[in-house]
């Protein structure tokens, strides 16, 4: 099995371009962010609000990581992911513009949003919390550049059967939130609605 190897370059890189696209779809139509395509299905908003509730359990996480690791004068530009993690992270990475199996969404990740009285304040707010949160995001790998990243892991949001040095923690979250730009792509087709598919 190849190597995974991964860079601050490369995951700033893609982040930017989650953000530029999330940037574009804020501008869609309030019916078009609210709206799934069938019963089962999320709306394009109700994605963007799992995937808050999800970075919101990082956060902390990785900030209390900052405060236990050292400075260093320069870190290693590439680290290479551990085998068991590794395979966590290809289980979120989409495969050619595709999600490879779909997950059961576990219940304290399930947007809870009240279909009935999305006002546009409130689909602000969702598009905003997802700027902050990611602008959080970036701002830890821009920093991490500078620490010693083999000191500290971090448990996953599912609990301690998953632990993450910093990079592979980037790194998954990164698969997370394209996985689920593949799935706000789907949303929009399945709505009639023409995507831009360039990811």
């Amino acid at each position: 099995m190849a190597s995974l190897i991964v860079t601050p370059e490369n995951q700033i890189q893609r982040l930017n371009h989650i953000v530029n696209k999330v940037k574009e779809q804020q501008t869609l139509d309030a019916s078009q962010l609210t709206t799934p395509p069938h019963a089962k299905s999320w709306s394009v908003v109700e994605v963007l609000e799992h995937l808050n509730i999800a970075y919101g359990i990082y956060m902390p996480r990785l900030d209390e990581a900052f405060t236990k690791m050292p400075t260093i004068d320069s870190g290693a530009s590439e680290f290479k992911v551990r085998a068991w993690q590794k395979f966590v992270i290809a289980g979120q990475r989409p495969k050619n513009g595709k999600r490879k199996w779909k997950m059961k969404t576990l219940k304290r990740f399930e947007p809870l949003l009240d279909k009935q009285s999305l006002t546009q304040e409130k689909i602000d707010a969702v598009f905003e919390t997802f700027f902050t949160r990611h602008a959080h995001l970036k701002e830890a790998i821009l920093k991490s550049r500078n620490k010693d990243v083999t000191r500290v892991k971090i448990i996953s949001a599912i609990g301690p059967i998953v632990n993450f040095y910093l990079p592979e923690c980037f790194e998954f979250l990164l698969c997370h939130l394209e996985r689920h730009m593949v799935q706000i792509d789907e949303i929009l087709e399945q709505g009639g609605y023409p995507i831009d598919r360039q990811v």
